[in-house]
């Protein structure tokens, strides 16, 4: 960096040229490097080098020109105390900037972290000492040459003077001739003039006063900032002296200022009681002539750390700790004194650390040596005896702990205590057992111990214990979850699940602009949530200080979800997990709502690992359920062995069957043989009776439209249209993978070939389309086929769409044919007098593969033996589609065209026939 800055510093000497010309050979970053360093620096460089500083600063600037804008666009200076400004407004002396830009960040770490005290008093200094008309002036100012007196006389005569005190030290009152007066004090200047005006004049009243006070000079030496002589007011003092100097320097003392008269030592003014306790007793008025000196700064000591103002304090001869404390304003609350570190050099000047207590009186006497680096640390941020409410209540936070505290003490109500997607059957106590913080764990239900407090879940509460009350809200995805042991900031955790919500949020985008009518809210059950949701919604806003995003769906938020609550707790059991202390941790599968790994609480038993699983589904087996557990033996070590439970007789209280869990026992909920859910399937179009039907298991498409009726006699089952909710799904995915994919090879294409650009316009087009087609999910079948006994069918899911048009007696042409237009069904024309009827096939179209899409969704290709040959026509029926395709070498040879291009294409027709209807 020296070597930059020497480097714009010489050739400014040696060319002498403008700023222009200038950042051609140097670049703008060294002079704006240059540029942000003091002015003393700058000023030592530019000597060192031989050169004049305001020639580089005028070479810098660039003549002022560009003055006014680089002032609109930087923020404004900090002057320095003594900051002298011209007429113009601007400062004579350059604001200093600090070096730390040019520090690397392990230099700036070496640089002492506080600052001298009390230097910063001097940086906004007065423009004037001149008392204001109006001051009091005090009765033992002394009166010299320069100040006028004003006399008013009245009475038998009425005159009003205003006269000077002349260098001789007279005052000359007209027709009564002059008056020694230089010497008096103000008290005794007014009784000894009233006393001769009166005694001159009979009759007569006589009012002295000072009209304005002299200027005298004074010099203030030594380490001021700009030491030298200063004109001041009369009544001026020694702070008001050091103003004027600007203050005192770097090296200046604040604690040994004397002023000196006529070659003698008068005062000595510290500058601390004045600073810190208020005291301006030693600040004496001045006198002409007088020397203000400051001295240099003597013994010094730093305080840093949990003190009122850290800085660095000059020292006086016997200074304590006790003082160094005042200096600082005292130690703050969060102080921990106990164990203060003190650097100190020994007598080998090198550095040691002593550690001393602070809170010792004996200590706080002890002398303080120069030097001394004082820090004090800060306590711990630990909370001692509280109880701390986590998750789904009202008021979370910490609270205090009192001997026999129990849950209803902080937990009293549901209303008022809990947010109403609590969960009222699972809740945990982790309690600290030792000093090491192992954990274990205590289940209880909220449900019971609000509505019975003398139950037994209403447990006597420790100190530190933490209370966890879960949501019913469903969990969350594993990667959300990014939380160290107990680390329960729930700001943290709201914004972390609403990050979520914004990417499922997005994916979901498309289902709910595009999807079918199954996949939108808007089905009974969740209509009935929507209020709960509402109250959710409004709960988090007011928790976390702001409103819930309108655009994130609040069920997506699990935030006190079993499995965002649980982490830190089983992360920590499973830390302290040791040989011989078994992991207390268990595991539930199978038919509950919340599948997963729990903590084991103390006597935890079948009914309540089922209980923080959310409860059993309606599909469980209650008859019996298994427990996996490792049991330990002689020779093998361990073995799995299996518990088969009657949950039934478990729930209901039967102690026998509702068993102790051991660590890591693993629990298995069957689901009843043959159990389905409600499967719904709907029948749309030309049936006897259709509508949504409730399916069984195995049942089939041949079943479901006898159950309808059977067809009507205008239905046209060759052109159905069968839709399936999982293939919607799949056909999304594989719209999303296309569209990267064609993206691709379009920007392959480009960068291989220059004159591509231009060709592209239709596969944007193309992928815009893709963009925004609906995905119909359909499956093609042959519909007669299905209704003849004994042949293929197809196994119903639930979600099942069958639309079944009427009666078509038309032939569709699309594609790249002059007119897209659809023509009456005639058995004597074949496919290529449906194409000349929609005005032929355009120039881009390719002839060698125009295919037929079926009314059922079949894709008939033919080659050139058979497709315009005598009885071609034999292939097309009623509700057929003819597709002309785009030539792909008007693409230049993109692969995946003409695969985006047939999915549009089957798209449209299939969305054409569902919507014909």
């Amino acid at each position: 960096m020296n070597n930059v800055i020497k480097k714009i510093v010489s050739f400014i000497a040696i060319s002498s040229i403008s700023f222009s010309a200038l950042s051609m050979n140097v670049s703008q970053s060294q002079i704006d490097a240059f540029k942000k360093l003091p002015e003393a620096q700058q000023r030592a460089l530019a000597q060192q080098m031989g050169v004049d500083y305001n020639m580089i600063k005028e070479q810098l600037s660039g003549g002022g020109s560009s003055s006014s804008s680089s002032s609109e666009t930087e923020p404004t200076p900090t002057y320095p105390r003594g900051t002298e400004f011209g007429s113009d407004g601007k400062p004579t002396i350059e604001p200093e900037n600090k070096p730390t830009d040019f520090l690397k960040e392990d230099d700036r770490s070496l640089m002492q972290s506080v600052e001298p005290f009390g230097y910063d008093i001097f940086a906004n200094q007065p423009s004037t000492f001149a008392p204001t008309n109006d001051i009091a002036i005090p009765e033992n100012y002394i009166l010299g040459p320069g100040d006028k007196i004003s006399i008013q006389i009245f009475g038998k005569e009425n005159n009003d003077y205003e006269l000077p005190v002349t260098r001789e030290g007279q005052v000359v009152i007209p027709n009564l001739g002059p008056y020694k007066v230089a010497g008096l004090s103000f008290t005794e200047l007014k009784g000894y003039l009233t006393s001769r005006i009166k005694a001159s004049i009979i009759g007569v009243d006589v009012v002295i006063g000072v009209a304005s006070l002299r200027t005298m000079r004074v010099f203030v030496l030594g380490d001021a900032f700009k030491p030298g002589s200063y004109s001041l007011s009369s009544l001026s003092t020694i702070t008001q002296a050091i103003f004027a100097a600007g203050g005192i320097n770097e090296i200046g003392s604040l604690r040994n200022i004397q002023l000196k008269r006529q070659g003698k030592l008068v005062s000595t003014l510290d500058l601390y009681d004045l600073l810190i306790n208020g005291d301006s007793s030693d600040d004496m008025q001045l006198q002409s002539g007088d020397v203000v000196f400051v001295e240099s700064v003597g013994a010094t000591v730093s305080i840093d750390g949990e003190v009122r103002r850290p800085a660095i304090y000059e020292l006086i001869e016997g200074d304590t700790f006790a003082d160094v404390l005042k200096m600082a304003g005292q130690l703050l609350p969060s102080a921990y004194a106990k164990s203060t570190l003190i650097e100190r050099y020994n007598k080998s000047q090198l550095r040691r650390v002593a550690t001393l207590d602070l809170t010792n009186d004996e200590n706080l006497q002890l002398e303080v040596r120069a030097g001394d680096f004082i820090r004090i640390k800060k306590t711990a941020d630990v909370y001692e005896e509280t109880i701390t409410v986590i998750g789904a209540a009202t008021r979370p936070g910490k609270y205090q702990w009192y001997e026999g505290v129990k849950i209803t003490d902080l937990i009293a109500s549901v209303d008022s205590h809990l947010l109403p997607f609590a969960d009222l059957s699972y809740s945990l106590v982790v309690r600290e057992i030792d000093v090491a913080k192992n954990i274990e764990v205590h289940q209880f239900k909220l449900s019971e111990v609000i509505g019975n407090p003398a139950s037994i879940d209403n447990f006597t509460l420790q100190p530190n214990d933490k209370i966890i009350v879960f949501s019913n809200v469903s969990k969350i995805s594993e990667e959300a979850i990014h939380l160290d042991a107990f680390a329960f900031t729930q700001d943290e955790l709201y914004e972390k699940e609403r990050r979520l919500a914004r990417v499922k949020y997005k994916n979901k985008l498309f289902w709910q602009q595009f999807g079918s009518e199954n996949s939108k809210y808007g089905t009974a059950e969740e209509q009935d949530q929507q209020e709960q949701l509402e109250l959710l919604n409004q709960s988090i806003a007011k928790f976390s200080g702001g409103e819930v995003e309108k655009e994130i769906d609040i069920r997506e938020l699990g935030l006190f979800s079993r499995q965002r609550l649980l982490l830190p707790v089983i992360k920590k059991l499973k830390r302290q997990g040791s040989s011989g202390k078994p992991i207390q941790l268990v595991e539930i599968d199978g038919q509950v709502k919340y599948p997963g790994i729990y903590p084991l609480g103390i006597n935890g038993k079948v009914d309540d690992l089922i209980a923080a699983a959310g409860g059993v589904d309606e599909s469980a087996y209650l008859t019996r359920a298994e427990v996996t557990r490792n049991k330990m033996t002689e020779e093998l070590g361990v073995e799995k062995i299996s518990i088969n439970v009657n949950l039934a007789k478990a729930l209901s209280g039967d102690e026998e069957a509702n068993i102790k869990l051991a660590s890591k026992d693993r629990l298995n909920i069957h689901r009843i043989p043959s159990w389905t859910e409600n499967h719904v399937v709907e029948l749309r179009g030309e049936f006897v009776f259709p509508g949504k039907y409730t399916i069984r298991r195995g049942e089939t498409l041949a079943d479901i439209v006898k159950k309808a009726g059977g067809f009507t006699p205008y239905a046209y089952p060759n052109g159905s249209v069968f839709t399936r909710v999982k293939l919607q799904e799949l056909e999304q995915q594989n719209l999303f993978k296309l569209a990267a994919d064609l993206r691709t090879e379009m920007a392959s294409k480009a960068l291989s070939d220059s004159s591509a650009t231009g060709n592209y316009q239709d596969a944007q087009q193309l992928l815009g389309d893709l963009t925004k087609v609906q995905p119909v999910g359909r499956l093609v079948i042959d519909l007669p086929k299905v209704m003849v006994p004994n042949n293929y069918d197809v196994l119903l899911e639930g979600g099942d769409v069958l639309y079944v048009p009427t009666k078509k007696n038309s032939v569709n042409v699309i594609g790249q044919v002059q007119v897209t237009s659809s023509h009456i069904y005639d058995s004597n024309i074949d496919a290529e007098d449906y194409i000349a009827q929609s005005g032929g096939m355009k120039k881009r179209a390719d002839e060698e593969r125009v295919y037929i899409i079926s009314a059922n969704g079949s894709i008939k290709v033919m080659d050139d033996s058979s497709w315009f040959s005598d009885g071609a026509n034999q292939g097309l029926k009623p509700g057929d589609t003819i597709v002309v395709p785009l030539d792909g070498e008007y693409m230049n040879n993109l692969t995946l065209w003409s695969t985006a291009t047939g999915i549009l294409y089957n798209t449209a027709v299939a969305v054409a026939a569902i919507n014909g209807i």
